[in-house]
């Protein structure tokens, strides 16, 4: 496939809008934390726990000290956990794909717990529990 010189220098620009802003100047695990910590060409340092963001959580702390930044500064790269995050959508809390994000909205949903949850589950469970399910024949 062959590109040409507008193809190239209408990504140039793409690129250059993506960077305005703020890209990856620095990146590090916290250990102490349990954070990475990314240092922005504007001066600002965002932070958030590895257990927000997909291909991170669980992985042990000499893996996610190894971080390379992408060469335009719009992503970050774990190579031994071959995860990446895209800085323009860590800055608007997106922690990993749709479909990872969309699992991670149910769990805690399903998750909450409050007085009258409790309340309906000891109700419940006082009544034998959950009906069992019948096949329809």
């Amino acid at each position: 496939m062959e590109i040409s010189e507008r193809d190239f220098l209408q990504a140039q620009a793409n690129g250059q809008a993506l960077r305005t802003a703020g890209y990856a100047v620095s990146a590090h695990y916290d250990a102490r934390s349990g954070r990475v910590v990314v240092g922005l060409n504007t001066g600002v340092d965002i932070a958030f726990p590895v257990n927000l963001a997909e291909g991170l959580s669980g992985a042990c702390p000499a893996d996610l000290a190894k971080i390379e930044i992408t060469p335009a500064g719009t992503g970050l790269h774990w190579p031994r956990l071959d995860a990446d995050l895209y800085i323009p959508a860590l800055l608007q809390g997106v922690f990993g794909s749709k479909s990872w994000m969309a699992r991670q909205l149910g769990a805690a949903g399903g998750s909450v717990r409050s007085t009258a949850k409790a309340a309906a589950a000891r109700a419940n469970g006082a009544k034998g529990g959950r009906p069992r399910k019948y096949a329809v024949r």
